[in-house]
């Protein structure tokens, strides 16, 4: 096995280990049969689907990104939307959500499954505010390269269900909510904006669990690189930072890698230009660390989202090595157009939806 072919079977292993589907199934173990499912966010269908084995035909609402509904059984209501800019269908979702949430009756018990995504794929608008706010403030957010915390911080303003607001209309008797974290310190009020979060003024009996976690992912894959034989140099959640800032310190730290694997988690930030190209920030992230490494032999590096997108694309990222540079990259990188450049190449990394979303992974293997 070569070391591109090895560093994605590494990367794979993390993912699948958190998989929205399998985390949902342990956690449930000792969770009572709730009267009413509802999922939001990238993983809801995986998650929704681990809960409709064990529980049946409970009723329950799934909202989620296009593409990632798939194999819910008839009676489940779903509701894909767009991420990571709102569209009308968001508003769509989140009207729903707050209907399912405020139907409920005394006594009842709600188990409201969370996943990254949420905070673009479920919206219901503060009184005022327009579909056409929300898409102007998601934009500017997801331009200005600011890390998910204030991102989210911006979004609660004029959100009526982010923040604990969405709880805010239960009248029934308890809340189990179980939530795949996307976030640094995996705070459940920054996980969709808060959107799982209890109420200030909690009338009901809450329960919050993380199920799966970037460190989760992290220690999967160490795993799977100690299982190949390799020795691991690293695992560390160092990825919080600005691309281009990011490239030069771990280009510095791969080009004076031994041998071995370097496993990596988190999200990069990345200031977009008026007219972005094709690519998103993991593919970013891999063409400017190409750039770094060009010319060094038995080096690859894969860099991928673990929800399988990597902003507004099919690819989850892309997997580089010291042959993977060459004229047109910078100007590639300056228009934000990483994944045509990396295409051209046969760089990009592809999965498909994986069921999953806990923030970003980078597997480095050097022979």
């Amino acid at each position: 096995m070569n070391q591109r072919t090895q560093a994605i079977a590494i990367w794979q292993a993390g993912v699948d280990a958190v998989g929205g589907h399998a985390a949902t199934q342990a956690a449930l173990m000792d969770v009572a049969r709730p009267d009413r499912i509802v999922a939001v966010g990238k993983a809801a269908g995986a998650m929704a689907q681990a809960a409709l084995e064990l529980f049946g035909d409970v009723p329950t609402l799934v909202v989620t990104k296009d593409g990632h509904g798939a194999g819910l059984p008839d009676h489940a209501e779903l509701i894909e939307a767009s991420h990571p800019v709102p569209d009308a269908r968001s508003l769509k979702g989140g009207a729903a959500l707050r209907a399912a949430v405020a139907e409920m009756p005394e006594g009842s018990h709600l188990l409201l499954l969370v996943s990254g995504g949420a905070s673009s794929l479920a919206e219901d608008p503060v009184a005022g505010k327009t579909l056409g706010d929300l898409t102007a403030l998601n934009q500017r957010l997801l331009a200005a390269g600011l890390d998910i915390g204030a991102m989210n911080v911006e979004r609660r303003k004029l959100s009526q269900i982010k923040g604990g607001g969405l709880l805010s209309h239960f009248g029934g008797a308890k809340v189990t909510v179980l939530a795949i974290s996307d976030v640094p310190g995996d705070d459940l009020g920054v996980i969709g904006s808060g959107i799982g979060n209890a109420p200030n003024a909690c009338g009901f009996n809450f329960e919050a669990r993380i199920v799966a976690s970037n460190a989760i992912a992290r220690a999967a894959a160490v795993a799977a690189a100690q299982a190949d034989g390799l020795r691991v140099l690293c695992n560390e959640e160092a990825l919080h930072d600005d691309l281009e800032a990011l490239a030069s310190d771990i280009g510095q730290r791969l080009r004076d890698m031994p041998t071995g694997v370097m496993i990596l988690g988190g999200e990069p930030t990345v200031v977009l230009p008026d007219t972005p190209g094709r690519g998103g920030r993991n593919q970013a992230l891999a063409l400017a660390l190409a750039r770094e490494i060009a010319g060094i032999e038995g080096l690859a590096v894969v860099v991928g989202g673990t929800d399988g997108t990597d902003g507004p694309t099919e690819a989850a990222g892309a997997i580089v090595d010291g042959s993977t540079w060459g004229p047109g990259g910078e100007a590639a990188l300056a228009a934000a157009d990483s994944g045509t450049f990396l295409d051209a190449r046969e760089a990009l990394l592809i999965t498909g939806p994986t069921g999953t979303n806990v923030m970003d992974l980078l597997v480095a293997i050097r022979r």
